[in-house]
């Protein structure tokens, strides 16, 4: 029997986690592909539990179900419920379809399962909310964390980076690589409104450097590039931002000693390759349990900084809390990580 886990919606983080149906399904169905967004293909591709990896571009319904009905799928399992992913599989006559209860769309899917946190769950990991809806198909995989797997040219790709000394120029690695650290201190609102605070990321980039003796890269993307090249010229750190496609920084974060950042798609890539990963979440509206980096070693650094009253990430009139983070609490977290 073949099934298909439809994540087309959220970030590459709610992607990657929402991979962990992917292995519960395997213990009822022989193959199970994914169904996701362009900017997200390239990372579930890596991950060892799809067999094949679809892309919906958007365009026309009944063209993308006419597909999906030619693959002969059993049972689809919608984890991003949107009037489009609820439809699709319907159209495709797909007999088996979980997705989201509560929703106009609903009565589209055969077997509708309640999400939690819309009934105030605010603890349960994102990953077993996720695993409802394999449940909802008797199947499940208690305690399942997202795989990620670099290619070969992942490799490569990373291993080009040149890894700089602390306190001296950079230098082309050769050999075994050189021990470093990656902080990432950008998320999805870093670059749209113009106001995101470099000085607390430099302070905890300056720190990280001195106590850990360990060169620090900075990484981001190609958008992010301006905030990070003022953190690393402002801390002695080094930038990445852009240099690398989602697989060679999963394999860059795969040789790293650790991983420190923002709760970003980054921060699941990290900790699915097995990086120690400090996950830090400095606003008050976030929701560390729900959101941890899922690996065999992680830690969180909750929010302590006082918010203004109704702020979350995406309204914040200054994100002072950026500004002042907790830089001592974010290097003993990280200490004590890779001790």
């Amino acid at each position: 029997m073949n099934a298909l886990v439809y994540s087309a919606g959220g970030g590459i983080g709610d992607s990657l986690v929402s991979s962990v149906v992917a292995q519960a399904l395997r213990q009822r169905y022989d193959r199970v592909d994914a169904l996701t967004l362009p900017g997200h293909r390239a990372t579930l591709e890596r991950v060892p539990d799809y067999d094949a990896v679809l892309v919906d571009d958007g365009g026309d319904e009944r063209a993308l179900a006419g597909s999906l009905a030619s693959r002969g799928y059993d049972a689809c399992v919608v984890t991003w419920a949107t009037a489009r992913t609820a439809k699709i599989p319907q159209l495709a006559k797909i007999p088996v379809r979980v997705g989201q209860a509560r929703r106009l769309y609903a009565f589209r899917f055969t077997d509708r399962v309640v999400v939690r946190s819309e009934t105030g769950d605010a603890t349960s990991h994102w990953s077993d909310i996720q695993l409802d809806f394999a449940r909802a198909l008797g199947c499940d995989a208690p305690g399942a964390v997202p795989g990620f797997v670099p290619t070969d040219e992942d490799e490569a790709e990373s291993s080009a980076l040149v890894i700089p000394s602390v306190g001296s120029g950079a230098t082309r690695v050769e050999g075994p690589p050189r021990a470093f650290l990656i902080l990432h201190p950008t998320n999805a609102e870093a670059t749209k409104r113009g106001i995101w605070p470099t000085r607390g990321w430099a302070a905890l980039a300056r720190a990280l450097r001195e106590r850990l003796d360990l060169p620090v890269l900075i990484s981001g993307t190609a958008a992010d590039a301006p905030i990070v090249d003022a953190i690393a010229a402002d801390s002695g750190a080094t930038s990445i931002a852009g240099r690398l496609g989602i697989g060679a920084f999963g394999a860059l974060a795969r040789r790293a000693r650790g991983f420190v950042g923002i709760t970003t798609g980054t921060m699941h890539v990290a900790a699915a390759v097995g990086c120690p990963t400090v996950g830090i979440f400095p606003f008050q509206s976030d929701f560390p349990d729900r959101w941890a980096p899922a690996g065999p070693r992680t830690a969180i650094v909750r929010p302590t900084y006082p918010c203004h009253k109704g702020d979350t990430k995406e309204n914040c009139v200054d994100y002072a809390c950026v500004a002042h983070l907790d830089v001592d609490r974010i290097v003993a977290e990280t200490e004590k990580l890779l001790a």
